[in-house]
């Protein structure tokens, strides 16, 4: 079990590297090869000659591009200055670039949405693998009945319906229709009741689409076990159905389940900007989607990162439960 944790350790360290050199490549490398001025980018087209200068020395975007890439990486770990002159700039470690747009590092602003958007992400996950595992496992025990088609319809109009559509259909019906739940989102640290109120919808709204997912896949996967040798051997054996369904079918059903919460929970991490612009929720995602409005690349770069290491982080955890379901795994 240990040699198999240091080797997705260092696997997701040399992840980690190479995502960070591709983000770079993809905001400070290839527009370069495209004849885009970086500078002009990040202060905006209608910048003073002399800030777009003073960015460009600043940023060192002049400098080879391995010491554009040394000082990158450097930042993130022990922190940068940005010096133009006698304009200095002091960006604190983790440094994930700074906006000289709102005059503010990156860091700071991921910091402050990033909980919001794990708060969301959170929720609607626990909703989802309840709601969604549950309704896979007892539509593949009673194949072909009432239910089974009853949910499998269900599931088929959560993929099809986009999270926009039935966000603002809920919003229409529970909150400003019926005034049942608080459509508003309250902060955490304001009130707890308030916080709790303002995420139903949210969390209800972005699982039925994930649920719905989760449920064709848990229905496929659990089909294809009970028709494997071993189910049969235990039943052979004498052992109930609820001990044949929870010990033996339910530990291979969950190898998918989990691959797929490891991609999912990561890409929500990151930012799940439908759901948030939607309800008005001030995450990671729409912080992004402001700065793509406002071309504040700095902001876009640093939600890049934080995407991709949740992501990285998700599939690390993904592999450790991979090892305790089924330990031949560990030989992998």
């Amino acid at each position: 079990m240990l040699a198999y944790l240091i080797r997705r350790l260092f696997a997701a360290v040399v992840m980690l590297v190479v995502i960070i050199l591709v983000v770079f490549s993809i905001f400070f490398l290839v527009p370069k090869w495209a004849g885009v001025d970086i500078a002009t980018s990040f202060v905006g087209k209608q910048a003073d000659p002399h800030a777009v200068e003073a960015v460009r020395e600043k940023l060192g975007l002049s400098d080879p591009i391995y010491s554009q890439v040394w000082h990158f990486f450097k930042g993130i770990f022990v922190g940068r200055t940005y010096a133009a002159g006698g304009d200095v700039t002091h960006c604190a470690a983790p440094c994930f670039g700074y906006s000289f747009r709102s005059e503010q590092a990156v860091w700071p602003v991921l910091t402050d949405r990033f909980p919001v958007t794990l708060g969301l992400a959170l929720g609607a996950a626990v909703l989802w693998l309840v709601f969604g595992v549950a309704a896979g496992v007892l539509s593949a025990l009673k194949r072909g009945s009432l239910w089974d088609r009853g949910a499998m319809v269900v599931a088929l109009s959560g993929v099809s319906l986009p999270i926009y559509f039935t966000g603002l259909l809920s919003l229409a019906i529970f909150s400003y229709g019926l005034n049942w739940i608080n459509g508003q989102y309250v902060s955490i640290s304001d009130s707890f009741s308030g916080w709790l109120g303002g995420m139903i919808l949210p969390w209800i709204t972005l699982a039925f689409l994930y649920a719905a997912m989760y449920a064709r896949i848990t229905r496929a996967t659990m089909l294809e076990i009970l028709g494997e040798d071993y189910i049969r051997t235990a039943r052979a054996k004498g052992l109930t159905e609820k001990v044949v369904i929870s010990k033996h079918a339910m530990r291979s059903t969950m190898t998918p389940i989990l691959t797929m919460l490891g991609m999912d929970l990561g890409a929500l991490i990151g930012g799940a900007i439908l759901t948030e612009t939607t309800f008005s929720i001030p995450g990671l995602g729409q912080a992004v989607l402001t700065a793509i409005k406002n071309q504040d690349l700095p902001i876009i770069l640093g939600v890049t990162l934080i995407t991709s290491l949740a992501v990285l982080l998700a599939n690390l955890a993904v592999d450790i439960l991979y090892a305790v379901i089924d330990p031949r795994v560990r030989l992998a």
